[in-house]
């Protein structure tokens, strides 16, 4: 176990509302809290949508609104990491599942109404927004068949088009072109999940409600089908969610 001041080494640059969340993480851990109960609290305490940290940017807010809490409980929990039962941290950072099971009222009572919505937006935005991308693929994979000469390229340039009505490549070019970013081969994750946020607020924007809705529900539908083949939800909270969330 590292001792107090190890732990706050990396965190000068922090700010000072920042610096005393992991301050008040690491005393309530010590204190007896049950750690999944403080994590959530500090979450809370947590002001930065952005940080630095050993040559590496995390956007822990994409587009001010989407908050990947995930990515911010793996720094949080690195920031302590001596004081955590290592099967439960990894059981959380790895696979989504958390060592308590807790409805949205309490979550949202531990982190607070408006991470909360911003944990909503990314969830629809993100995490659903790839389970509808998933499904749709798999889709196009039947109705060709395991045989077709067609490769994953025109797999997924097919799903693409029935959803956002182009293909991946030109939806990408776009988003960067709107971003200002370069147009590389590659993507990185961070980015990934922006251009998955895009496209969700894309497919808003350019289908009817009915449209939306039903793709939602579609979605929603291949992620329970993933959680009940783990055993878990694999979302912070599931007793609210709903395809008529937008």
């Amino acid at each position: 176990m590292t001792d107090s001041a190890d732990r706050l080494s990396f965190s000068q640059s922090l700010t000072t509302s920042d610096a005393e969340a992991i301050r008040h993480l690491e005393q309530a851990i010590t204190g007896g809290k049950q750690w999944y109960i403080a994590l959530l609290e500090t979450i809370g305490l947590w002001s930065s949508a952005d940080e630095a940290r050993d040559g590496c940017v995390y956007h822990y807010l994409i587009d001010g609104e989407a908050f990947d809490w995930l990515l911010l409980a793996g720094r949080l929990c690195e920031a302590v990491d001596g004081l955590l039962p290592a099967d439960e941290k990894d059981a959380l950072l790895f696979y989504g599942k958390p060592p308590l099971r807790l409805d949205s009222k309490q979550v949202k009572k531990l982190i607070g109404s408006s991470k909360y919505n911003q944990y909503l937006n990314y969830f629809y935005g993100v995490t659903v927004e790839q389970a509808l991308i998933l499904t749709v693929q798999e889709e196009v994979y039947k109705e060709r068949g395991a045989f077709s000469s067609c490769n994953g390229q025109d797999t997924d340039d097919e799903a693409y088009r029935r959803i956002y009505g182009a293909t991946k490549s030109a939806l990408l070019k776009r988003f960067r072109r709107e971003r200002g970013y370069p147009q590389l081969r590659s993507i990185s994750l961070t980015q990934l999940k922006e251009f998955t946020y895009w496209l969700f607020k894309y497919r808003l924007k350019e289908c009817d409600k009915a449209r939306v809705a039903s793709d939602t529900r579609k979605a929603l539908e291949q992620l329970k089908r993933q959680w009940s083949k783990r055993g878990f939800s694999g979302a912070l909270v599931a007793d609210e969610l709903s395809a008529e969330h937008y």
